[in-house]
């Protein structure tokens, strides 16, 4: 396909984010499993929560300009994904709360990645007047935006600290 209009780029690049999120669904729910601190684990799956209900809403829009979502593979987020799973699973800790606080960094990249992604995508939509994918789009962005300070917050509110000891 060649990307020639802001349209163009708008449906490829709803294709990528969908992958992006089928990929970072899996490795964050992993992570939602490994985490020991009891706060990160809850958040980690209000989190995945969340990716599944971008996944919806993508699949939604995507119907809606008659496009499948399938049909890219995202790199960036594959990149990531690999990233985490070495990192923050399947490297060794000598202490738990060190374990914690490389799972939020892993998922605070993943996060970084969709908050990206959406927010490009909700600024082509609006500036293709698309005003209820707008809304969809900002939707997810906010919960991204969300999910990341829920993970600031939790590190500095003590999981960093519990690995310094």
């Amino acid at each position: 396909m060649s990307i020639d209009t802001l349209e163009d780029l708008y449906l490829e690049q709803l294709k990528d984010i969908y992958s992006a999120n089928k990929q970072a669904l899996n490795i964050t729910q992993d992570m939602a499993k490994a985490a020991i601190d009891t706060g990160l684990s809850d958040s980690l799956q209000a989190g995945a929560d969340g990716i599944q209900g971008g996944i919806y809403a993508i699949e939604k829009i995507s119907g809606g300009h008659d496009e499948s979502p399938n049909g890219e593979h995202c790199k960036g987020m594959e990149g990531l994904v690999k990233e985490a799973r070495s990192h923050a699973l399947e490297e060794t800790f000598g202490e738990a709360a060190t374990k914690d606080a490389m799972i939020i960094t892993q998922y605070q990249r993943l996060t970084h990645y969709a908050i990206a992604g959406y927010g490009c995508l909700a600024a082509f939509a609006d500036r293709l007047e698309l005003d209820d994918d707008v809304a969809a789009l900002k939707k997810c962005l906010d919960a991204s935006y969300d999910g990341d300070r829920t993970m600031t917050e939790l590190a500095m509110g003590g999981i960093n600290k519990n690995a310094v000891a």
